[in-house]
């Protein structure tokens, strides 16, 4: 199969790579520009951020964190990475994720602002969540993960975090929520939840890639990514409704996209009305970040794993 660009410009290039739902075959160099023009698109359509801002764009050392980073920084952004290193033992994950996120900010020539949770916290996201009552453990993962990012960008001056979010999360997301009903998830799931309330901008410049296009573009730019995923994530519910999906495209190329896309489109502005209950926040009192209670989640967690021990 010929690049679809070269071939029209009279050269018989051969392409790396076949997008099925946009059926479009192209060569190395192609992909890597149709690739990053498309995230910049992204970025300019739904003013995620402007060219003086500061980015903190949060990095597990996995290939869709290392790649937004990678585009970001050939787009001509700030951007400085953040890394939760999280204290997971299994396989020892958390020390080859650190590894790997610091040997790519050297490649780049960028900062990498590292918070360890065993140092800082004194336990493991693992003790933490086993601590906190809750089975889920990415759940409770999730909730500190987005804590100690808003935290980083109220105490170091960044205006919003970018996460590699990419369209097989948010379809299974999304598939996950209107399953449930999940009206407040619903109406807030978009590629950028905007600043409020001591919160920073969240914003997902990656939320319309595929995985597939996603590692392709990784491997093509040959950056070195952790390859073996969370041991823990085998436990999320993500997995079953991305195994769903996955069966949809298979048969109708184009199922993700369009069923994400028509959904901001349509009835996320529906589901963004119903949101009757507007929640009162306030400063956590022991941290001082934005909580509804007068101690926020995370404070509470690590307050009742101290009075346990």
């Amino acid at each position: 199969m010929l690049c679809r660009i070269c071939k029209s410009k009279g050269r018989r290039t051969k392409a790396v790579i076949y997008i099925r739902h946009h059926k479009l075959a192209l060569c190395k160099d192609h992909f890597i520009e149709w690739f990053e023009k498309q995230t910049a698109k992204a970025i300019k359509e739904f003013k995620m951020f402007k060219k003086e801002e500061k980015i903190l764009v949060a990095v597990s050392g996995g290939k869709d964190s290392l790649s937004l980073w990678y585009a970001l920084h050939r787009l001509g952004y700030e951007t400085y990475g953040f890394h939760v290193s999280l204290g997971i033992e299994g396989w020892e994950y958390s020390k080859k994720s650190l590894e790997t996120c610091k040997k790519f900010s050297e490649r780049i020539g960028r900062p990498l602002i590292v918070f360890n949770m065993r140092e800082e916290f004194g336990y493991s996201i693992e003790e933490i969540a086993k601590g906190s009552g809750r089975k889920d453990i990415c759940s409770v993962c999730g909730t500190f993960k987005r804590y100690l990012m808003n935290k980083m960008c109220k105490e170091r001056g960044f205006n919003v975090v970018a996460t590699g979010h990419n369209l097989d999360d948010e379809s299974a997301l999304l598939l996950s929520n209107t399953i449930r009903w999940e009206i407040g998830y619903l109406g807030r799931q978009h590629p950028v939840l905007p600043e409020s309330n001591g919160f920073a901008r969240k914003v997902k410049p990656f939320a319309f890639f595929t995985e597939k296009e996603i590692v392709s573009y990784a491997i093509l730019n040959k950056i070195e990514y952790l390859e073996t995923g969370c041991p823990n994530a085998k436990e999320a519910t993500s997995v079953l409704y991305k195994r769903a999906l996955a069966m949809l495209e298979h048969e109708m190329p184009g199922t993700k996209l369009r069923f994400y896309k028509e959904f901001l489109k349509k009835a996320r502005p529906l589901f963004e009305k119903e949101l009757k209950e507007r929640l009162e926040l306030n400063e956590c009192q022991i941290c001082g970040m934005p909580s509804t209670a007068p101690i926020c989640l995370v404070c509470r967690t690590l307050e009742r794993l101290k009075e346990e021990c």
